[in-house]
């Protein structure tokens, strides 16, 4: 049978039937194909609960889903922190430790389930990067999860991830202040709880300079860029001393 460029055969040599596509360029099995299609491909649908359900099974087995979580009964996993991710979380969640518990100020947590329910919390919690609940905060201690809002939550923003989408839950939940912190550019916005919503802080004169000015922890934030590139400064604004670059 003559050969066609594009036409689909059955290879006889292979000990089960291998489809095969001829090309210019010689023939290429199709299962090398599918390989490059899912590594060109962004995004992921998979209808069959069974697969997703095993897979997240896999996941909890080897402790990589801390940071996964459930929109109204759907799971979302987040892009897999990276080091520079990580390096922030570490940071700032030192920064907050000596500022808020050290200080007697309340706990600090590099991440932790949050939820508006009380029960049946799994169906429906988020989990920020870094949980900071004060002293008089209207937060619950749950043991598994904090119900209702704590006082300041940071969250690290990476290409692709879904963080402009948890601010409206974050709002229902009369979190008081959100702080959030791109990855990569260090971009900084701090959003304040106005009552209604979480709504976006403008800079404000702190220090010879123009700064983000927390009023939940005693914190100011700012970007700055430098040879090793940006980063993030952050001052204490109460009577103590204390300054950082992250």
């Amino acid at each position: 049978m003559a050969r066609q460029h594009g036409a689909l055969r059955p290879d006889p040599s292979a000990a089960k039937t291998v489809y095969r596509r001829t090309g210019a360029n010689g023939t290429e099995d199709l299962g090398v194909a599918r390989t490059r299609i899912l590594e060109k491909t962004s995004r992921i649908s998979v209808l069959e609960p069974t697969v997703v359900k095993e897979w997240i099974r896999e996941r909890q087995q080897h402790g990589i889903d801390q940071h996964d979580e459930v929109w109204e009964g759907v799971y979302v996993v987040p892009p897999l922190a990276n080091n520079s991710h990580q390096a922030l979380v570490g940071g700032l969640n030192a920064v907050f430790h000596e500022v808020v518990f050290i200080g007697g100020r309340g706990q600090v947590f590099p991440g932790a389930n949050i939820s508006a329910r009380r029960i049946g919390w799994e169906q429906n919690f988020r989990c920020p990067d870094i949980v900071v609940v004060l002293k008089d905060g209207l937060a619950i201690d749950c043991i598994t999860h904090w119900w209702g809002g704590p006082d300041f939550l940071v969250e690290i923003e990476s290409p692709k991830d879904e963080t402009e989408e948890k601010i409206p839950f974050y709002s229902k939940l009369k979190v008081r202040e959100l702080l959030i912190i791109h990855r990569d550019t260090r971009q900084l916005r701090l959003y304040r709880h106005n009552g209604q919503e979480l709504a976006l802080v403008k800079p404000s004169r702190f220090q010879g300079g123009q700064w983000l000015l927390s009023e939940v922890v005693p914190l100011a934030f700012r970007r700055r860029t430098g040879r090793g590139g940006p980063h993030i400064e952050l001052r204490r604004t109460d009577s103590k001393s204390g300054a950082w670059s992250i």
